[in-house]
């Protein structure tokens, strides 16, 4: 059952490899890949965080602000870009058997798509996210991101 510490082996620095579809909603689109560095802060005693995400390949940052709601036991993670300044619609779900499932609504280019964020793998040296999008309400998807996480030499969580 998901707890307000889920996110714990994420707090600290980070080196990102990015897989990221050049066209989120086109299955035949190339790939590109590159590298970022991150760093997530613990708020509210872990039931909180924040990170961002330095991203020179495209020229932006990222930043997500996750919450636990403890009546529902959820995590709503919401994401803004330095691009926009504006938080987009939130994906919420929760950890289960190690894995981490949440769950959105958004547009994308003036279409109305569905959000899934998975995270995977985690441990105190890794972590795996993908992001996915479905035009048919959750019946199918396309993966469209992935980010694999290291920690720099010579960190530690934190």
């Amino acid at each position: 059952m998901s707890g307000p510490h889920d996110f714990d082996f994420f707090h600290g620095a980070w080196e990102a490899h990015h897989r990221r579809r050049t066209d989120f909603l086109a299955p035949d689109s190339d790939w590109e890949e590159f590298t970022s560095t991150s760093r997530c802060w613990a708020l509210f005693d872990g039931a909180a965080n924040i990170d961002e995400i330095d991203m020179p390949h495209l020229g932006s940052k990222g930043l997500t602000l996750r919450l636990f709601d403890p009546r529902a036991r959820t995590w709503s993670l919401s994401w803004s870009s330095s691009r926009t300044g504006t938080l987009f619609p939130p994906v919420t779900g929760r950890f289960e058997g190690g894995r981490g499932e949440f769950y959105g609504d958004d547009t994308l280019d003036d279409e109305n798509v569905r959000v899934r964020f998975v995270w995977s793998g985690m441990s105190e040296t890794f972590a795996r996210w993908e992001q996915a999008f479905s035009r048919d309400g959750g019946t199918t998807w396309l993966t469209n991101w992935i980010m694999e996480f290291r920690r720099p030499s010579g960190t530690t969580a934190g």
